[in-house]
């Protein structure tokens, strides 16, 4: 649950697909992706992958 005056994080759409690039066809784990692209809630990522198999490229659109 959002706290008052909590700040959220905006990651830009190619950073998204870059981050699904890496772990589909480079086979990279979850946490050597967030670390290398500075992604620091291993959840958010997960719902990337899930909107991606689901929609495919659509899914990550804002």
């Amino acid at each position: 649950m959002a706290k008052k005056g909590q700040t959220f994080n905006h990651y830009p759409h190619e950073l998204k697909t870059e981050a699904i690039r890496l772990n589909v066809d480079e086979g990279w784990t979850y946490r050597r992706i967030m670390e290398h692209l500075g992604i620091s809630d291993r959840h958010r990522f997960k719902i990337w992958m899930r909107k991606y198999k689901q929609l495919g490229e659509f899914g990550l659109m804002d």
